[in-house]
């Protein structure tokens, strides 16, 4: 039971450490009990923080691109965690950061322990130019947290769940893939082509994923064969390779269980002008997934990508999940840090710089119409003589006869 404090009680927001890991993975494991997690979290990320904690921790001994993997803060009040929040880089370049939980106790969250992580998070990480997060559309509170901070919809994001049934219904033909070949660095660009080319550009400006996104070099490969062989898994890829076009077409990658105890996991990514690899993409995978223990293959779905939704609904998968990928830009630092002040501001106090020190000296300006009323129309060649006998004293002091006239010679 969470004791009664007083409201005056401050709370601090700093980085994790080890003896706040115990309260960390409760509140982790409470927030993902009651639903509010999305799908792209794993469910035992929780209980993998303390095996993970030594080694990640020493990543920032020494400058590496991996150094920034375990970011983690939570509140404390009274010397009790409140509340967590965990982000990681999205991008190898960090321009953009993903928002992967926040977790508060049930009784604390109308205090806004949401929103301070969130801000903490905003003003320390200034190398984040936009904010990427995934929330279950039932989860309310969440959603009206993420908006209140910043965060716009971005795509609406639907999980499937192919049942190993179907799965081996899939793999009773062979797939029609005769250029399929395996992933290696040297395919980097073509990837980052692919990629480029299956997303819409709002989606693509935010993602903003380079080449290098689609490289792995030696320490990530270490840690990823690590995390396999701790998670019992195996991953396996490949891509369709158009040979006319010298361009790369369909990618997967499938995360398969050896041990049973979890689903499947794929990436799909195909080009929006060759859907008709969905059903040999996914005929593939099925027969990736015969030679382990039968468990259900989930993927994910967007709602630019309706080929791909109709495809899963004709098979007979099953949706799991709809969440909601929302996203922040940097823009809204200075709305936020000082909201009253910029709605009660007033161009005059703004513009002070412009504003007259004196009353400004009447010029001579002679409306037009008194003019028409004051001055006779002349005749051609008055205006010719008046032209001709024009002082450039009268010039600088602004007298154009021309004025009087319109442009047919007469006045007014």
């Amino acid at each position: 039971m969470t004791p009664v404090l007083p409201p005056d009680t401050p709370i601090t927001t700093r980085p994790v450490q080890y003896r706040d890991l115990e309260a960390v993975e409760r509140l982790l494991v409470e927030e993902w009990s009651a639903g509010c997690c999305s799908r792209s979290i794993d469910s035992r990320q929780p209980q993998r923080i303390r095996h993970w904690y030594n080694p990640l921790k020493l990543l920032h001994l020494f400058p590496n691109r991996l150094q920034q993997l375990f970011r983690t803060y939570v509140a404390e009040q009274a010397n009790q965690i409140r509340g967590v929040i965990q982000v990681s880089p999205f991008n190898c370049s960090r321009t953009t950061w993903r928002v992967d939980q926040v977790a508060v106790e049930t009784a604390l969250k109308a205090q806004g322990i949401g929103s301070q992580l969130l801000r903490y998070c905003f003003e320390t990480i200034l190398e984040a130019r936009t904010w990427l997060l995934e929330v279950n559309v039932n989860h309310t509170d969440a959603l009206s947290l993420y908006r209140q901070n910043g965060f716009q919809p971005l795509a609406q994001m639907t999980y499937w769940a192919i049942a190993p049934e179907q799965l081996q219904g899939l793999a009773a033909r062979q797939p029609d893939l005769p250029n399929l070949l395996p992933v290696s660095n040297a395919d980097s660009l073509l990837l980052y082509q692919l990629d480029t080319a299956a997303m819409p550009p709002l989606v693509r400006q935010v993602f903003d994923r380079r080449e290098h996104d689609f490289k792995s070099g030696l320490v990530r490969g270490l840690i990823a064969g690590m995390r396999q062989r701790l998670s019992h898994t195996e991953i396996a890829s490949g891509y369709v390779f158009e040979p006319q076009r010298k361009a790369a077409i369909g990618y997967f990658q499938v995360r398969l269980c050896r041990d049973g105890a979890q689903p499947h996991v794929a990436q799909l990514t195909v080009h929006p002008a060759y859907t008709w690899l969905y059903p040999e993409l996914l005929t593939q995978m099925a027969h990736l997934t015969q030679s382990f223990p039968a468990q259900a293959l989930q993927l994910v779905s967007s709602d630019f990508q309706p080929e791909r939704e109709e495809y899963l609904e004709q098979i007979g998968a099953e949706r799991v999940q709809h969440t909601l990928m929302m996203s922040r830009s940097v823009w809204h630092k200075l709305r936020e840090a000082k909201p009253v002040f910029l709605e009660g501001l007033q161009l005059s106090d703004v513009l002070q710089g412009f504003q007259p020190n004196r009353k400004p000296v009447p010029g001579r300006i002679i409306l037009r119409t008194q003019q028409c009323e004051l001055m006779p129309e002349p005749s051609s060649d008055s205006v010719a003589r008046g032209l001709r006998e024009f002082s450039p004293k009268e010039a600088r002091q602004g007298v154009f006869y021309q004025d009087y006239l319109d442009h047919d010679g007469s006045c007014c």
